[in-house]
């Protein structure tokens, strides 16, 4: 059993009220489960299950409850805290073919968030101006790309939290200390070696291919050599293994922040060439015509959306395709020229969602993605029932383009 604090036995008995102790039941009982001696601070927290497709009606009615419950209690959250992409963009929602009973259902999940003190940031990709944690930093973050990124780019410490957890730490301003905000468990367990340099498009290849891949040899933090990822190709190779595996963490030779401390003892080696990633992309592009272009997952940098703004600049879009480019809302208020661009050429610039949590099943069979994250959820029943075209940004934008192929 973990060793409480005299503060934290009262909010666990409901000295501090209802709201505060069913978070503090929640925190404790993870920390029971997985060994964590005490609860520690966090300086900030990322809240998921913000989309109504993917939390539905009971997710919808767990959150306006605890909203309510607040709101009486008269407090909100302690720690700053950001959420989650919604299902829809709030104001080009009907642009998206959005159904009005999803959109308003979707304004309530966004009210009752927005009511505890939550901030209206709906990416999942906070680190972009809105929530940077410092390197060392205990936060609570749920969202896998986030977590991964948050980890292995900036050096900050979080588990992979669900959203309920996520939630209870932005109440309590606590977490429980285990897993990744220890130090034993953030040493790498296997090193991944390549023999040659991977082009921008094949570190979402790479990450697909690893995730599930390493999960099911029991890997956790894999420590990469022979590589030189720019920020782009680290944040879409960390969010596809997050996506296919367990990966939450990964350290790269010479470039992440804890490299130098990562391996301790002789470890497995596995090597990667470039036959296994052309091999590998065959399962995850499956050569269909996309009606819809998609680009965002996770949501585009600043370095992305401009490059999609040079590629369609003076071009027009071809009638039977859609392009749509997800961003935060703190990327699109920088970049307004880039914004402008690509809806003149008419692409859809979309903030507050992204193609995975809305629903696109409902105007469209076919999508292509560069994004290792979305070309493994996108097909699947439950999610968007798509089938994939994966290619690279540049050769996506220019499927857009009318005059060419």
């Amino acid at each position: 059993m973990m060793q409480l604090t005299e503060k934290q036995k009262g909010m666990l008995k409901g000295k501090e009220g209802e709201a505060v102790k069913k978070a503090m039941e929640l925190i404790t009982a993870l920390g029971d489960i997985y060994g964590a001696e005490r609860l520690i601070p966090v300086s900030s927290v990322q809240v998921s299950g913000v989309s109504y497709k993917t939390i539905g009606d009971a997710g919808l009615e767990f959150i306006e409850d605890y909203a309510r419950i607040m709101k009486e209690e008269g407090i909100e959250v302690r720690v700053k805290t950001t959420m989650n992409p919604a299902g829809m963009d709030l104001e080009k929602w009907e642009k998206m073919g959005v159904p009005p009973e999803f959109a308003k259902k979707q304004m309530r999940i966004f009210e009752a968030y927005t009511s505890m003190g939550i901030e209206p940031s709906l990416t999942c990709t906070p680190y972009y101006f809105v929530n940077v944690p410092k390197f060392g930093e205990h936060i609570a973050w749920a969202e896998s790309s986030a977590v991964s990124y948050a980890n292995s780019v900036m050096g900050a410490r979080t588990n992979r939290e669900g959203g309920p957890s996520a939630l209870a730490s932005a109440i309590t301003g606590l977490t429980a200390e285990y897993g990744l905000h220890l130090d034993e468990n953030r040493k790498a367990d296997v090193i991944v070696e390549l023999d040659f340099e991977p082009e921008p498009y094949l570190y979402a290849v790479l990450g697909n291919h690893l995730g599930s891949t390493l999960t099911r040899m029991g890997k956790k933090v894999p420590y990469f050599r022979g590589i030189k990822p720019e920020l782009d190709s680290m944040k879409a190779l960390g969010a596809a293994m997050a996506a296919t595996g367990s990966i939450a963490l990964y350290h790269v030779e010479n470039i992440t922040p804890e490299w130098k401390n990562a391996v301790d003892d002789e470890l497995e080696v596995m090597h990667i060439g470039r036959t296994e990633l052309t091999e590998h992309i065959k399962g995850m592009d499956m050569g269909c015509e996309p009606e819809l272009i998609a680009i965002g997952c996770p949501h585009a940098s600043e370095s992305e959306l401009k490059r999609i703004a040079e590629l369609v600049d003076g071009r027009k879009k071809r009638p039977d395709k859609e392009l749509w480019v997800s961003i935060s809302r703190a990327v699109a208020e920088r970049n307004p020229d880039a914004v402008e661009t690509i809806e003149r050429f008419g692409g859809l610039v979309l903030r507050d969602t992204c193609m995975v949590v809305s629903p696109i099943e409902n105007r469209f069979k076919s999508t292509g993605v560069n994004s290792g994250k979305a070309a493994y959820y996108l097909p699947k029943e439950s999610f968007c029932r798509q089938c994939i075209r994966f290619r690279p940004l540049e050769e996506l934008v220019m499927m857009a383009v009318e005059g060419e192929k």
